[in-house]
């Protein structure tokens, strides 16, 4: 008998603790775990006996409450945290180019695609918004905001 309540708080823990980590929301693992351990409360002073019912709510109180403790501390979830930081910069190499390159598009603008000028490729705009088929030569003509704008030649 003692094995069945154990495996009913054991349940309600596990999908509480489901709850908490991998589906959060109130949810159904939720649901489950608090009817879990309200089962195993309920098998104890049915089954067993009335001081057995109390000792079983007793302990699935004070495990509800350090649950609750655990999840509130600040340390608990910053180990769930992603803790990197992104510093890069998309399309640094606009700085390298100038008014008057001429490049080569690498990809179709349509209007916006890649464009190699000597050893930098960058991201570049077509002038009229017009496509650009790959490998045509191109000119540049604005470079305003880092956005490299281009013509063809």
């Amino acid at each position: 008998m003692w094995w069945i309540i154990a495996a009913l708080i054991f349940v309600g823990i596990l999908f509480i603790l489901a709850e908490m980590l991998l589906v959060p929301g109130v949810g159904v693992a939720g649901f489950v775990g608090i009817i879990s351990l309200a089962a195993s409360c309920w098998y104890a002073f049915d089954k067993v006996s009335t001081r057995a019912g109390l000792i079983i709510t007793a302990v699935n109180v004070v495990l509800a409450v350090i649950m609750l403790v655990i999840a509130l501390r600040e340390k608990t979830w910053k180990r769930f945290e992603l803790g990197t930081e992104i510093n890069s910069k998309v399309n640094n190499e606009v700085s390298q180019v100038k008014v008057g390159d001429r490049g080569i598009a690498m990809t179709r603008l349509a209007p916006m695609g890649t464009v190699k000028f000597d050893k930098v490729s960058c991201e570049a705009k077509s002038f009229d918004n017009c496509m650009i088929a790959a490998s045509t030569e191109v000119e540049v003509v604005l470079v305003e905001d880092n956005k490299v704008i281009v013509k063809t030649i």
